[in-house]
């Protein structure tokens, strides 16, 4: 699996629909409209995120590995 930064994950979140609704501290909190889920991407700077939080915040939000 390709590991991507912060940043690169949040853009691909807008892209699939999901809203910024706040930031907090470094976490940037999305939502979507009919998905009672919040996902809370961590962004420092350009550092990747974990592979094993990565995977997860891909299955929550239904972005796939070839997306990436």
């Amino acid at each position: 699996m390709k590991a991507v930064s912060g940043k690169h994950f949040c853009r691909l979140l807008e892209a699939h629909g999901w809203v910024l609704y706040r930031i907090a501290s470094s976490h940037h909190i999305y939502g979507k409209q009919g998905n009672p889920s919040r996902i809370s991407v961590p962004v420092h700077g350009n550092a990747t995120l974990k592979i094993g939080l990565q995977r997860h915040l891909m299955k929550v939000s239904g972005i796939e590995e070839s997306e990436l």
